[in-house]
């Protein structure tokens, strides 16, 4: 028996490949499968399922091309309703995977189709749960995603607290827990930096698994503090139910090589986005104005569908050279099919030809500390939590996730300072910032971690609300 969990830290999400003698399951795979399917011809194996453990919301999932390319069936748990072929298994339902089995644990919670899944050994033995957006190692799934007519997120909350206690904590101690996700993921509130666990340590560990909990304390616990989701996992819900474009054919009509006249041609005749992915230090040194960054080595994805809310939406690449369809795949797995081609030669064509270029203004902590001394403003743009745990004593709460919601607060006139925990972050905001007139916003390198080693008076506070 192989069991491989395939981490991809863009998403926070992990996909599975399992194996017994010459079969093959694959669990939440992602929307770039061919891994899959190369992996399982080097086994000389045969993908016979594709287990989804719910409809995601956070990216755009493989199943369906996967189902294409291997003939595999797909098999969602129950309740759900597809617009393509799908085994819709039952409560308990076995299925035969080789010389193992697995068995669908229907879950519902984080919505209501969600279902975990149990691997027996080749002895009948509970060796694995695969458990989704059901439990996360640290936390649990989060229950407002799902919320339709009269159902709630308590109501939701109320059947996790069923499922993960008639389900999930019957299970012995020594099951392997394989979650969807771990830290970063906006599926959960706090999740563990850890991707493999036990039943046994999340009893321990797990707040939401605490014994004697009633269901009242654990829909108060796991409703209270969600952030409002990201604008894009309705989408990536519906893309996921209903279908999509196969990824070798987005890349085959997105991955187009453009030379500067095509490029500002296409710019200025369409709504496209200059989305500039090259490194924040690159881009604060020379960029094309009106570009918003977002760089490939940071948590590119999510912050794109954070930020970027229609998955429709045009878009313009400047990526670092050979990074074009790498740039691409990683869009596409949060949905945003719709790019127009990249910049041939990336941001060195564009200064070559002498175009107009813009700058972002960056200063040090140091130069900070002095501005401070003359009331300058400060504006923190990390999450809440990070703000509740400690900030500069001036500075104002205005988290990147919900920049739009606090463009009214930005000075027009006046210099003001923007920073987050290490400086990836504030080039996003100050970036959309200065495409949207802002041109008095500057960055402060090294954010938060760097303000640490100077003077500048800072305190923790209560967490603030993101919806001013």
């Amino acid at each position: 028996m192989i069991i491989e969990q395939i981490y991809t830290g863009c998403l926070a999400q992990g996909a599975y490949y399992i194996e017994s003698k010459g079969e093959v399951a694959i669990i939440d795979p992602l929307r770039e499968v061919q891994d899959y399917v190369d992996k399982a011809a080097i086994n000389n194996a045969k993908i016979k399922y594709i287990f989804e453990t719910h409809f995601h919301a956070d990216f755009v999932s493989g199943h369906v091309t996967l189902a294409e390319k291997t003939g595999a069936a797909i098999v969602f748990g129950p309740s759900a309703k597809t617009n393509f072929e799908a085994i819709i298994a039952e409560d308990d339902q076995v299925f035969k995977v080789g010389d193992i089995t697995i068995t669908v644990l229907h879950t519902p919670g984080h919505t209501m189709e969600s279902s975990c899944f149990l691997l027996k050994d080749k002895d009948g033995k509970d060796h694995a749960l695969f458990s989704g957006d059901t439990l996360f190692l640290g936390d649990v799934g989060r229950p407002d995603l799902a919320q339709k007519g009269e159902l709630t997120e308590k109501d939701l909350a109320g059947f996790l607290f069923d499922s993960l206690r008639n389900k999930v904590m019957p299970l012995a101690d020594e099951v392997i827990v394989y979650p969807a996700h771990g830290a970063g993921s906006a599926c959960g509130k706090n999740l563990s930096k850890e991707t493999i666990g036990t039943i046994g340590n999340q009893k321990e560990t797990n707040y939401a698994l605490r014994a004697n909990m009633t269901k009242e304390e654990f829909v108060k616990e796991v409703t209270d503090g969600l952030l409002p989701p990201p604008a894009y996992f309705p989408l990536n819900v519906k893309l996921n139910k209903e279908g999509y474009k196969n990824i070798d054919d987005i890349i085959k009509t997105s991955a187009k090589p453009l030379s500067v006249k095509d490029f500002e041609l296409i710019a200025n005749e369409t709504d496209a986005i200059i989305l500039d992915v090259r490194h924040q230090s690159e881009f604060i040194k020379g960029f094309i104005p009106q570009s918003i960054f977002i760089g490939i080595d940071g948590g590119f994805a999510p912050w794109v569908g954070a930020l970027i809310k229609d998955i429709q939406q045009p878009i313009l690449l400047v990526t670092p050279q050979g990074k074009e369809a790498d740039t691409i795949i990683r869009l596409s797995r949060v949905g945003f099919d719709n790019v127009l081609g990249y910049l041939d030669g990336s941001f060195a064509s564009w200064q070559k030809s002498e175009k107009e270029i813009d700058t972002l203004s960056s200063v040090s902590v140091e130069v900070l500390e002095q501005k401070i001394n003359e009331n300058a403003l400060v504006f923190d743009v990390r999450k809440p939590g990070e703000f509740a745990s400690e900030h500069i004593k001036i500075a104002e709460s205005t988290p990147l996730d919900f920049l739009n919601k606090h463009i009214s607060e930005f000075p027009k006139k006046e210099e003001f300072y923007v920073h987050c925990a290490g400086g990836y972050r504030s080039v996003i905001a100050a970036s959309i910032l200065k495409a949207r007139g802002f041109h008095n916003v500057i960055d402060v390198a090294g954010g938060y971690a760097a303000v640490r080693n100077t003077t500048i008076e800072r305190t923790a506070a209560v967490c603030p609300s993101t919806l001013k």
